[in-house]
């Protein structure tokens, strides 16, 4: 019941399926640039009560206004006219995408005020290398580097909307079906102005199939019928992105890769400002989203110190992955993988998750058992006091010195384990387990990883914080985000052994002064 929900942590479905619902009552209005506020909430309140709202800058200012009720938004659209437009021919696709002008903008003007934006951007990396000099503790600086660059609850709303705004287009074709996020937009490791990853989702069609009386006979729908899954999946992308290219307002820049071992059609959406990828269900895309989500959760219940470690951890490094777009999912599961390596474990690993399950999370699908716990009460919180300044420096130091050459890393059991094959890095599958998820990561790739995680052990471990502010010099994690010798170009000689690319600029032109030892490491 709704009352057991609020006594209790959320699963992740439910909160999805909260965020989704939300979505189906909201609607998005372009605003010129000054507006009066007030009025524009009275005449929207006329269709309903409205929830909440805010407004943000994409292209100019746009509001997000979410109604209590679903039939508000259908209200407010029979009341909106369709645009004229004497040069061009409009597709006469009602969305939930509105422009709101002023019908006498000279005689209004008085009554204009500029409204309160909600960021949807994080700073600028010199804004926020300041911040983080005046911190007083590497742990303390990782906290502003969380709260600057984590997804806002704007923001999340923005990324349901615009799968919801998707989902108006399938359900012309697949009525029962839904688009969802999944990765980073939902695993709360997201940070501001990453890609919103969605996938068309068949499962509740299924699910909610209509059962039929006993008795003796059946009846099925008729449906099209083709040689394998991956052909369907090529032939619906390949409709669904032909009519956001043609219909969709806003979407632009579509592409479809259908070629892919996982076909897909990316998209900009430019009302709210995302680059999309869309791609068909595969259950197991959302199960390691959920999986992040009750880790974070039993985390969050070991004490403030801890709690939010693992999302400060990825934020801290989404700045200079982004780049090594190579190594971003790697990196979340090597994160993963080290702190389930603690003495005591943050959080367990996923064998220990499964043993945990019940009956409602028993999830099989393509023949890979995904089950585990959705119950995080059933959790023990962890009893890990490290701060998180010797958990980043050991980050860095484990990784800097992994045997890549011989190990493998097993996220289910939370170990090392010997390569089945000869791929520079190979991190199993979780669930598929007869795949590596970092297949794609070549030899020279994971060559920079190891030189930066190396520099960057060696960086905190020299640090010197009182001397550092004495000289007005970045310090902790600032001084990896701005390049070596550029505040203090004395320094420079002597941190040359060490690498003088930083990780600003991702160590695109890093010289590998080590290189023997690092081949022994990653292996030739």
């Amino acid at each position: 019941t709704d009352a057991e929900v609020n006594t209790r942590k959320k699963t992740f479905t439910e909160v999805q399926t909260e965020r989704s619902e939300q979505a189906e009552r909201t609607v998005l209005i372009k605003c010129p640039p000054k507006l009066n506020e007030k009025k524009l909430l009275q005449y929207l309140s006329s269709h309903g009560s409205i929830k909440s709202h805010f407004f943000f800058e994409n292209r100019g200012i746009h509001a997000l206004i979410e109604f209590s009720e679903k039939n508000s938004v259908a209200s407010l659209q029979d009341a909106i006219g369709i645009p004229s437009a004497a040069q061009h021919h409009v597709v006469p696709f009602k969305s939930r995408l509105f422009t709101f002008t002023l019908k006498n903008p000279v005689s209004q003007a008085a009554e204009e005020t500029t409204v309160r934006l909600s960021p949807q951007s994080h700073i600028p990396v010199k804004e926020l290398t300041e911040k983080l000099c005046h911190a007083d503790s590497i742990s303390s600086q990782m906290y502003i580097l969380l709260n600057e660059y984590q997804l806002t609850e704007e923001n999340i709303k923005l990324r349901f909307l615009a799968c919801s705004l998707v989902r108006d287009f399938t359900r012309a074709y697949f009525p029962d079906s839904t688009v969802k996020p999944f990765g980073s937009s939902v695993n709360t490791f997201g940070k501001l102005g990453c890609d919103v990853d969605m996938f068309l989702d068949f499962h509740d069609i299924r699910k909610h199939a209509t059962k039929m009386k006993k008795g003796p006979f059946e009846m099925e729908y008729q449906m099209k019928r083709l040689p394998s899954e991956r052909l369907a999946t090529q032939k619906i992308l390949s409709v669904i992105g032909d009519c956001l290219d043609n219909f969709g307002p806003g979407c632009v820049s579509v592409h479809k890769i259908l070629n892919a071992r996982c076909p897909l059609v990316k998209f900009s959406h430019q009302p709210t400002g995302f680059q999309c990828d869309l791609s068909v269900s595969n259950r197991s895309k959302t199960d390691p989203s959920e999986n992040f989500y009750p880790s974070r959760l039993v985390v969050f219940s070991a004490g403030p110190n801890i709690s939010h470690f693992k999302i400060t951890k990825l934020t801290c490094f989404a700045d200079f992955v982004v780049s090594l777009h190579f190594m971003y999912f790697s990196v979340h599961y090597f994160i993963s993988f080290q702190i389930k390596k603690r003495s005591p474990p943050i959080i367990p690993t996923l064998d220990q998750l499964k043993e945990l399950a019940d009956e409602r999370d028993k999830h099989v699908i393509g023949g890979y058992d995904c089950s585990f716990v959705s119950d995080i009460s059933k959790i023990k919180p962890t009893k890990n006091t490290e701060t998180l300044d010797v958990l980043l420096g050991d980050f860095f130091e484990y990784f800097g010195n992994f045997d890549f050459r011989k190990n493998s890393i097993n996220l289910r059991k939370g170990k090392e384990v010997n390569k089945p094959e000869s791929t520079p890095l190979y991190i199993w599958n979780p669930f598929e387990q007869d795949l590596n998820i970092s297949k794609n990561v070549n030899q020279p790739q994971l060559e920079k990883f190891v030189a930066m995680a190396r520099e960057s052990a060696w960086i905190l471990q020299k640090e010197d914080k009182t001397q550092r502010m004495t000289n007005k010099e970045p310090w902790g994690l600032a001084a990896l985000l701005v390049p070596f010798g550029k505040s203090n170009p004395s320094k420079m000689n002597r941190m040359k052994g060490i690498g003088s690319e930083t990780i600003r600029s991702l160590l695109d032109s890093l010289k590998l002064t080590n290189a023997v030892s690092l081949q022994k490491a990653v292996g030739k």
